[in-house]
């Protein structure tokens, strides 16, 4: 997916935005309460309050396309995690996972990769992605993908 010269800027700032937070324990979240208007490639994260021990997003709105035949599918995904010093941003949740829109990836991938999006970011504990596509021809796909800090 082609990007404009602005959008580069974007992501390349929020990783390393994301990075620098986590190194100085003071983020600096770049997306929340701004403008914008194209995907990012890294979830922002903020320090996570004293004794929450699960985070729960879910949407029903994840699309990709069918990498063999081109077709779009449509996912529900939840995304659970257990963390440790850091949370996901819900904006630049929403923001990442729009990158996928036009991505060719078959579901179980796709929840490898949101797992591991995660799992490297927000260092949580414990993560599991599980990922429902919408039936096409008749098919529902199930694929599940966890990572554990241990």
């Amino acid at each position: 997916m082609p990007f404009d010269e602005g959008a580069v800027v974007v992501v390349v700032r929020t990783r390393a935005v994301s990075l620098q937070c986590m190194a100085s324990n003071k983020p600096e979240l770049t997306v929340l309460g701004q403008t914008v208007r194209n995907p990012i490639d890294h979830v922002e994260v903020f320090p996570a309050p004293k004794h929450v021990t699960k985070v729960r997003f879910t949407t029903d709105e994840l699309s990709s396309v069918c990498p063999v035949t081109q077709q779009p599918d449509v996912s529900t995904v939840v995304i659970e995690y257990a963390p440790k010093k850091w949370c996901i941003e819900s904006k630049s949740l929403k923001l990442y996972l729009w990158r996928f829109r036009d991505a060719p990836v078959f579901a179980e991938a796709l929840a490898a990769e949101i797992a591991n999006e995660v799992m490297v970011t927000v260092k949580p504990h414990h993560v599991k992605v599980s990922l429902t596509q919408r039936p096409r021809g008749g098919i529902e796909v199930y694929a599940e993908s966890e990572r554990s800090a241990d």
